[in-house]
């Protein structure tokens, strides 16, 4: 399904003409060339050790100016990648659109550096600024590309692996950001941080038009694919900020040997979870293909221990093909209009639609132990199994609520329900959404090969990470008790699952579905 094809490009309406522009300022051309489009400096590296794992990190300068100051108009400063992820030294082209005279490029590498959350790795010189075509559009999947041409090529030799941002700097003071992952090939022995680029662009309205809404808002008018050949909207990298970033901060903190992957590169090529001792899928991972999921659940299979930090994991089941501009350049994902899926009726395990429905129906519980139930949702988070060896060192109690940690979305445990093995709920939490009274689950359980899989059963866990910092971030009101239950419990499980297959050091599952939901089904 990854077969190259051509697509016919329309102008989405009063944008302008849109097509296929790879020539033009800088195209194709390396750093050398770009630094050529303005004579005046240099590229930038910053110095240091060579080594490019992730452990290599902690003893490098780091910097507190990583946000953005001003976003400006849309148009003020806006770019996409050609690539989703590199290995370092890789190339990868940045296509920018501005309305400024030049601007500039800094790498920002997520980590812990003695207290700061970022390095400045790389930065660019002056680049003359452009103004690129308005976006088209491809009718028959409504599908918004910008299409723009390459501005400049960065070479990542010496990029150590990692989640970066790429701030771009326009001369008028207006910021945005364009995310890149740093990607690991090998991580055997260590902690896989999964981000999660597909669901990113499954809610990327830039150009009018996502998985969710069409141009005039409504549902039907919703793309049926989407494309990294353009910029994402509000920041430039919202969803990982929010669901992502302080994870992958805490972890480097903690100093667990990390590797780096995303969702796409584990559906084309599952070699780096091979021997990996965990893989940690982040606060909001909700599109899927088959691939990714089978590869992950092989590597449950042999001993590699899973986290799932958020809600709504492995919800859709997408295909991600390539387009005239690359390989896996498309996310795929019909949803409800299932029966206009070109895969429909002779391929049913690849329509893309949820995993629990037909006509490949595959609930998600089989890998993560819960369900998605709904949103939204704002309910106090209740532990039930205090005791339990994640909440070591928390002081908490049977019963003791945090205030908004459940939500936005939310999983449960559903009994009689698929479940891969014994299965503990740690904590249960009642809430109501639409009018509907259930429960929020956080589940641990293990299976023969040795692994343990906890799925928290709400999507604020990560933002939970910086509640009450003052940082700016939205915390839905969650305290700094919240944060220190939440930091503690995932460095806990993080210092745990780094350890190797936990049911082999850890306690066992104590099954409680029929206790907690007092019924005969387990």
């Amino acid at each position: 399904m990854d077969a190259p094809r051509r697509q016919a490009v329309v102008p989405v309406p009063g944008s302008g003409t849109a097509r296929r522009r790879f020539l033009g300022l800088c195209a194709g051309v390396g750093l050398g060339a770009a630094a050529a489009c303005d004579k005046t400096a240099p590229a930038h590296r910053s110095t240091g050790p060579a080594s490019r794992l992730p452990e290599a990190e902690r003893d490098r300068p780091g910097t507190d100016d990583w946000r953005i100051g001003s976003l400006g108009a849309l148009d003020a400063i806006a770019g996409y990648t050609d690539r989703v992820s590199v290995t370092p030294g890789e190339e990868v082209g940045l296509a920018v659109s501005t309305t400024a005279a030049a601007f500039r490029v800094s790498a920002l590498r997520v980590g812990w550096y003695g207290g700061k959350p970022a390095r400045r790795v790389w930065w660019s010189p002056r680049i003359p600024g452009r103004a690129q075509p308005p976006p088209g559009i491809v009718p028959g999947t409504r599908t918004v590309r910008a299409d723009w041409r390459r501005t400049l090529t960065m070479d990542t030799t010496d990029w150590p692996e990692g989640a970066y941002l790429l701030r771009l700097e326009a001369e008028s003071g207006h910021q945005r950001y364009v995310p890149l992952i740093v990607r690991s090939t090998h991580g055997a022995g260590r902690t896989v941080l999964l981000h999660a680029p597909a669901t990113w662009q499954a809610y990327n309205r830039w150009g009018g038009l996502s998985l969710y809404a069409g141009a005039d808002g409504s549902y039907a008018g919703r793309s049926l694919a989407v494309t990294f050949d353009r910029p994402y909207d509000q920041n430039g990298a919202e969803k990982f900020l929010v669901y992502e970033w302080a994870a992958a901060v805490l972890a480097e903190r903690l100093g667990v040997p990390l590797a780096y992957t995303t969702g796409t590169d584990v559906h084309a090529d599952p070699g780096v979870l091979a021997g990996a001792a965990a893989v940690v899928c982040l606060g909001h991972d909700e599109y899927w293909t088959p691939e990714q999921r089978r590869h992950v659940t092989a590597a449950r299979d042999a001993g590699t221990n899973i986290a799932f930090l958020g809600a709504n994991t492995c919800f859709r089941r997408i295909r991600v093909e390539a387009s005239d501009s690359g390989p896996g350049r498309t996310v795929v994902c019909y949803k409800s209009a299932y029966t206009a899926d070109p895969c429909f009726p002779s391929r049913p395990a690849l329509v893309t639609t949820d995993f629990r429905a037909a006509p490949g129906a595959d609930p998600e519980s089989s890998l993560t132990g819960v369900l998605y139930e709904g949103y939204p949702v704002d309910a106090p988070y209740v532990v039930t199994a205090p005791d339990h060896w994640l909440y070591e060192g928390t002081g908490v109690r049977a019963g003791e609520r945090f205030d908004h940690l459940v939500g936005v979305e939310y999983d449960r445990v559903v009994p009689g329900a698929t479940a891969p093995g014994p299965l503990e709920i740690t904590a249960h939490s009642p809430l109501v959404c639409t009018g509907r009274h259930s429960h929020s689950d956080s589940a641990y359980y293990t299976v023969a090969g040795g692994a343990g899989v906890f799925a928290t059963g709400t999507m604020r866990w990560v933002e939970a990470l910086m509640a009450a910092t003052g940082d700016g971030s939205r915390h839905h009101g969650m305290d700094a008790a919240t944060r220190a239950f939440v930091t503690r419990t995932t460095e806990n499980l993080l210092r745990a699952f780094a350890e190797g297959p936990a049911a082999h050091h850890r306690p066992a599952p104590r099954p409680n579905t029929r206790q907690v939901y007092g019924t005969d089904s387990a």
